[in-house]
């Protein structure tokens, strides 16, 4: 196995890890969660 070869496939695993990432953060079933700890901030005791 060349190191060119496993290069390669490194870069298109940390791609496709990447788009996961993008696609998991920009779901609707998630938009919920992720508004609630946004405004934690901005909420009184």
């Amino acid at each position: 196995m060349d190191i060119n070869l496993l290069r390669s496939i490194v870069t298109v695993l940390a791609l496709a890890v990447f788009i996961g990432i993008v696609i998991w953060a920009w779901s609707r079933r998630n938009q919920e969660r992720f508004d609630e700890a946004a405004r934690l901030p901005f909420e009184q005791d």
